[in-house]
């Protein structure tokens, strides 16, 4: 990672859902966007932007698997940018339960009848 990378991925890292993105692919490897999604109650455009601001500054890597895209940390980071990946993700603490599908956003309307 570059001297301007390295600005980049703090303003990156100022995101609690980056930074929770993250701190789950550092626990879990390699996740897809329908994951996280599920794992941060995000929509899909949310968390592809989130994740295409980690991926623009260095510190995620993607591959297309069919359909999906799956995401992982990048490999090799400068010392200086593994440690501060390192302190961020010691303070971001990410409570999830299972991963559960999000709620559909449409309701029925009320219609009052008896």
């Amino acid at each position: 990672m570059t001297e301007p990378d390295l600005s980049s991925a703090l303003a990156a890292l100022s995101d609690p859902t980056r930074r929770k993105a993250l701190a789950l692919l550092d626990e879990r490897g390699e996740l897809c966007v329908c994951e996280l999604m599920a794992m941060l109650d995000a929509t899909q455009s949310r968390m592809s932007r989130h994740m295409a601001a980690l991926k623009s500054c260095g510190l995620v890597v993607d591959r297309r698997d069919a359909q999906w895209v799956r995401y992982r940390r990048t490999p090799k980071l400068t010392k200086e940018a593994e440690r501060i990946v390192e302190a961020v993700l010691a303070a971001t603490k990410v409570t999830l339960g299972k991963a559960r599908p999000r709620k559909a956003s449409l309701s029925m309307p009320r219609l009052g009848l008896s």
